[in-house]
Order: C-alpha cells, then sequence, then structure tokens
C-alpha cells in the first residue's frame, strides 16, 4: 500500500491525483493534502479521503478556518513548515509535487532530502535548481518519476533502449490557442483569450505557458535534467490533437512515441504504480473512428520564449531560477492587465539579461535570485 502525500491536492494536478487515488483503494492511501487557501475544497477533500494531515500554507487562515469543515481525524496544519512536515515524514512513502511555481521547491527538496518517491508535476523545481536537485536525488537515493504528459511519454519510450542510444527527445505542443498567429496579432490578445485553450483543462498560470509556449521552454531545461540530455537532443514539435504525448528517437533511427486521449489521470496513476501497470480511469482511444494526427515545427518568431528555453539549458547555473521567476510576475501582470501578452517573454529576456550570472550557485543564492527577480519583472516597462 502506497502512502501518498499530494502537495498542491486542489489544483488540477492536485484535483486528477486523488481521483486516481480514489480508484486504487488496495493500492494507494492518502496520508497528506496541502493547499495555499482553498479550504473549503480541502475540507471536502479531507471527509473524502480522512489523511493524516491536511495543510494549509496562508498563515493568515490559522484563525478563521472552521475546524469541523475537516474530517476529525485529519490534523489540520498552517504555514510552510506543515507542507515540509508532511513531505518529509517517514510515513508518507510518495510525494506529489504538485503546487505550481517555485512555491514547489520546498516541499519537494525536503521530500528528496528524505530518500522518498516523489512525482514531480511541478517543473519549476528542476527549472530553478536542476542541478541541485539531480544531486540531492543522487546522494539520498530518492527517486523522481515524471508526471508532466510530456516526460511521462519520454520515460516510458526510454524503455525501449538504452540511454546512450537516444539521438533525441521530441516534446510535442498543442500549439496552445494561438497556433498560427503571428507576432503582430500575439500583441492584442486578451487574458480571456489566452485562456481558452483548446485541449488541456489547466490553472490559469500554466494556460497562459501553454499559450506563450512557455510551458514548452521550461519542459526544455526539466527534460536536460530528467534525463541527463544536451540541449540539441531535445526538439519541440507542434501536434493539435495532442494524443502522441512525446517520442524518443534511437540512434538507429527508430522513434518511440506514447500516445493516449489528453487526461492527465494516466500520466499520474503510472508515476504512482511505476514499475507496475494497473487498470485506469483514464479514457481509452477509440480506434473504430478514423483520426488524423498531425505535427509541424512551431513558430519561434512568434513565440520567443521557446529561444529562452534553449539559452536557459545551454548556460544552466542561475539562469533557470530567474527565467521561472520572471515568467510568473509576467504572467500575473499580464492576467492584471498590466502588460501585454506579447511583453511575456520580452519582459524574462530583459530580466535574465540583467542578472548577475553566476554558473555554481548554491540553493540560498537562487531563493534570492528568485526574488530579485520578480522585483526586477514588476518594475520592467516595455
Amino acid at each position: 500500500m502506497n502512502r501518498i502525500a499530494v502537495l498542491g491536492s486542489t489544483g488540477s494536478i492536485g484535483t486528477s491525483c486523488l481521483e486516481v487515488i480514489g480508484s486504487c483503494p488496495g493500492q494507494m492511501s492518502l496520508s497528506g493534502i496541502t493547499a495555499h487557501s482553498n479550504w473549503k475544497l480541502l475540507g471536502q477533500q479531507s471527509k473524502a479521503f480522512c489523511p493524516k494531515w491536511a495543510v494549509l500554507s496562508d498563515e493568515s487562515l490559522r484563525n478563521r478556518v472552521p475546524r469541523n469543515a475537516f474530517s476529525s481525524r485529519t490534523e489540520l496544519l498552517f504555514g510552510p513548515e506543515g507542507i515540509e512536515r508532511v513531505a518529509g515524514d517517514p510515513d508518507v512513502d510518495v510525494v506529489v509535487s504538485g503546487i505550481v511555481g517555485a512555491a514547489g521547491l520546498q516541499g519537494t527538496w525536503v521530500a528528496l532530502e528524505t530518500g522518498k518517491r516523489v512525482a514531480i508535476a511541478n517543473k519549476e523545481t528542476l527549472v530553478v535548481a536542476g542541478s541541485l536537485v539531480i544531486e540531492l536525488a543522487g546522494r539520498t537515493g530518492a527517486t523522481l518519476l515524471p508526471v508532466d504528459s510530456e516526460h511521462s511519454a519520454i520515460f516510458q519510450a526510454m524503455h525501449s533502449g538504452q540511454s546512450h542510444e537516444v539521438r533525441r527527445v521530441v516534446l510535442t505542443s498543442s500549439g496552445g490557442p494561438f497556433r498560427g498567429w503571428t507576432r503582430k496579432q500575439l500583441d492584442n490578445v486578451t487574458p480571456q483569450m489566452a485562456l481558452a485553450h483548446p485541449t488541456w483543462n489547466m490553472g490559469p498560470k500554466i494556460t497562459v505557458d501553454s499559450a506563450t509556449m512557455m510551458n514548452k521552454a521550461l519542459e526544455i531545461i526539466e527534460a536536460k535534467w530528467l534525463f541527463g540530455l544536451e540541449v540539441n537532443q531535445i526538439d519541440v514539435v507542434v501536434h493539435p490533437q495532442s494524443i502522441v504525448h512525446s517520442f524518443v528517437e534511437f540512434v538507429d533511427g527508430s522513434i518511440i512515441a506514447q500516445l493516449s486521449p489528453p487526461d492527465m489521470k494516466l500520466p499520474i496513476q503510472y508515476a504512482l504504480t511505476y514499475p507496475a501497470r494497473t487498470e485506469s480511469i483514464s479514457p481509452k482511444m477509440d480506434w473504430s473512428q478514423a483520426m488524423n494526427l498531425e505535427f509541424e515545427p512551431p513558430d519561434y518568431e512568434a513565440f520567443p520564449a521557446l529561444a529562452l528555453g534553449i539559452e536557459v539549458s545551454q548556460r544552466n547555473g542561475t539562469c533557470g531560477a530567474v527565467l521561472n521567476a520572471a515568467n510568473e510576475i509576467a504572467v500575473e501582470r499580464f492576467l492584471s492587465g498590466d502588460l501585454r501578452f506579447s511583453d511575456i517573454p520580452s519582459a524574462c529576456s530583459a530580466t535574465l539579461k540583467n542578472h548577475d550570472f553566476d554558473p555554481h550557485p548554491s540553493l540560498s543564492d537562487l531563493l534570492k535570485l528568485d526574488g530579485w527577480a520578480r522585483e526586477e519583472t514588476r518594475r520592467w516597462r516595455s
């Protein structure tokens, strides 16, 4: 019985994860759940699963949340230290890292320090501190398993060969809602337009990242660290149907892909049950229906975020922390009407260029730069 803690249980990944856990009662149990401030949904989850802990990281809620909103069998904790307690507790076997943004780093770090299996949906952890995270996992014997559909697909496809036989991996992208648009057209994109994703149902930040293709830039960086690849071994292709979730090309020319309907429950379940495969509640392919699968190269001119992902993957050091922090603030400013959509990658690029690059930062260095990059991006004007 895997005892699982879900960090970020009220988000899109977290709620899908709880669906998976609920569908596998003989294989998994829910030990802990966390949210930032959505205490009503967290309370509902507590009553449905009766985990040992529920955590609200927003300290201001400590004396405002009714205790009867939660199961009497659940201990209610507050603040970031509550997340760390759950992530590091010996009664937890697997930690699902589903908190969006750099805020997810600390809980993931504690889970890795204690040698756990970490199902990582928080790509920012590896973007911000990839080399340190991989080194820590190697030192403690912790296991990192991808939950992102693209990286899960690569992980599954890589089982068809040896790591030295991989020529390249290709990350697929739906292209978001603005596939085929020009850079000039993107100047007029509104938040409402950017939040209308054609395929996936995600939170606002990730949805905007998909629209700018910054999500794919971050996934390039994540793939580098997860699979020990060089930047020239990672490509991106636009695939609007989101059926092929990514593929691996081997040195003999063979290409192995992972296909399934676009639904996050499948990669979540695979990360939780690996190396076993079990029956899933995810939708299945209907091969009785005709379908077309399209692929096209991305437009680097219209979506300059992709080039930032390549640049950061090449330079490493402090670049990932700065890019991630700048993007979080730029997206926040766009959603509040303070930046144009096309300004998001421009603001990120400017902040990246202005920072004091360090090729070998410590974790504390990265956290300081995270704060600096946020303030720098808040001040940026086009």
